[in-house]
């Protein structure tokens, strides 16, 4: 009897040992994970909202490429609320992000407080970059994004063509608050200036409201009867002006042009409602400003003519060194360093070779062709 009880211990001492031994492990594990954590480099980006096909695009490029270099990305979707973007500003640094990401929220509001957060992020030595929109006054480490002015010099060249030179346009922009719809519209100007297209009204789709394109076209139809051409601030716009063409049977009929290369835009330029469209490779651009976002988390220095500007090193991830970056812009007080990207016109002519297979498969392109 004594035997058994003696045997029964030693069973259940051998048997905590083991149960020990495991939470040892798993603790050890459980720290090294963490300290693998720690160790990645995070990445806090807030997008204005997801309501454009092509911000989810953006982010999902971003987040992958990001990923590949070793990176943790932290997505915030502030909703085109400014208010909200700006709390998530200071949450990221509160949480000691290595870099700070901003899709900057077209509102025409609050823009001082948001320069102030990118102050406050700066001074904890965390670097900020815009991304695809300039934040005004901001003094941001980087900006990235496509030559803005390029876009709309690639639409008025596309009028002028299709149009032979004259004719009267209706222009239905994104809101002024959008520091690239400023420069869309100069570039489109520059273009026009000295032929015979003439810009009749402009209409400013606040928040990028795609409605705006119908309401705008069809007071303007109601107003003059006859548009020869439609220059439209993106591809949704593009869509609700088609749609306003449509009713009175013009849709085909006028020259609509829009950017971004919405898969509804390229379906709707094969089928010959849409003129073209300017194609931003959103891929490349994410793609980019994921691999400069790891290097400045990782203290390497963006250089310009020579002059660095360098963030404090965080000691985490890419080796120190510096990254030559061409251009710079003036945001409103300072000169900042922007890596620019050139965008492309679409039309029919040209679709396959630019956008099918590589941004949107030729089936979704050619349904409504196709099927019919």
């Amino acid at each position: 009897m004594k035997q058994t009880y003696e045997k029964s211990i030693l069973l259940l001492l051998l048997l905590l040992l083991t149960v020990l031994a495991g939470c040892g492990r798993q603790t050890d594990s459980q720290a090294d994970q963490e300290e693998e954590q720690e160790d990645r480099i995070q990445i806090g980006i807030s997008f204005d909202s997801f309501i454009l096909e092509r911000w989810q695009r953006d982010r999902d490029v971003f987040v992958a490429a990001a990923q590949e270099l070793g990176a943790e990305v932290n997505v915030q979707n502030a909703n085109g609320d400014m208010e909200e973007q700006i709390a998530q500003v200071d949450y990221f640094i509160q949480k000691r992000m290595d870099v700070i990401v901003l899709v900057m929220v077209a509102s025409g509001k609050d823009e001082s407080r948001l320069t102030e957060a990118v102050e406050r992020a700066q001074k904890a030595g965390i670097p900020v970059v815009a991304y695809d929109r300039l934040i005004l006054n901001a003094d941001v480490d980087l900006y990235i994004s496509f030559d803005n002015g390029q876009v709309g010099r690639l639409m008025a060249e596309h009028m002028q063509e299709h149009l032979e030179g004259e004719g009267e346009l209706l222009q239905v922009c994104g809101p002024l608050a959008d520091y690239n719809v400023s420069q869309v519209m100069d570039g489109f100007s520059e273009v026009l200036a000295g032929s015979e297209l003439r810009i009749v009204k402009t209409e400013y789709a606040e928040g990028w409201l795609g409605e705006t394109g119908f309401a705008a076209a069809a007071d303007y139809l109601q107003r003059y009867d006859q548009v020869d051409g439609i220059m439209c601030g993106n591809d949704s716009i593009a869509g609700n002006a088609i749609r306003a063409l449509s009713e009175r049977r013009l849709a085909g009929e006028v020259c609509v042009v829009g950017q971004d290369a919405d898969l509804e835009a390229c379906q709707r330029i094969v089928e010959g409602m849409q003129c073209m469209t300017v194609y931003k490779p959103v891929e490349k651009l994410a793609r980019r400003a994921a691999e400069l976002s790891v290097e400045l988390a990782g203290g390497s220095r963006i250089v310009i003519g020579g002059s660095g500007r360098a963030p404090e090193a965080s000691g985490k991830g890419t080796d120190v060194r510096d990254v030559v970056i061409r251009d710079t812009i003036y945001d409103g007080t300072y000169q900042v360093p922007y890596e620019c990207l050139e965008p492309t016109a679409v039309t029919k002519e040209n679709m396959d070779e630019e956008i099918t297979g590589k941004y949107h498969e030729e089936s979704d392109i050619y349904l409504n062709v196709r099927n019919h």
